[in-house]
């Protein structure tokens, strides 16, 4: 059992969903799931990167001690590497379930906008 729930407002499990639910550190964590990778590597790797945004992730990562960095090589730790059935089983669904996602967007009406101060909607 858990300390930690994330229905409430103020629970920090979801500032550890926010940083392992972000779409470059499930790449990252995946990149890197077969062993240790140089920056270099990762962005050769990582297609659509920027220089900035690995550089912003493997910090966000590292700071969470999702991984460390050794000699120019970026690895996983325990703590990483325990993440690493989930994020790829969520990046295989994604993989398996995108064109559905992409033909539903296709038919469905667009997403009403929300206005930041009240989330009400911005569309009658």
């Amino acid at each position: 059992m858990s300390d930690f729930d994330v229905f409430l407002a103020d629970c920090p499990a979801r500032t550890t969903l926010e940083v392992v639910g972000h779409t470059w550190s499930v790449v990252v964590v995946v990149a890197l799931g077969d062993g240790p990778l140089r920056y270099g590597e990762l962005l050769d790797r990582i297609g659509g990167i920027s220089n900035k945004m690995l550089t912003q992730t493997l910090a966000r990562l590292r700071h969470n001690g999702l991984l460390t960095t050794s000699d120019g090589h970026h690895a996983l730790t325990g703590l990483g590497r325990s993440l690493l059935t989930p994020v790829r089983a969520l990046a295989a669904w994604a993989e398996e379930h995108t064109g559905e996602l992409l033909d539903a967007r296709q038919h469905a009406a667009p997403e009403p906008t929300t206005t930041a101060t009240t989330g009400a909607s911005a569309t009658p």
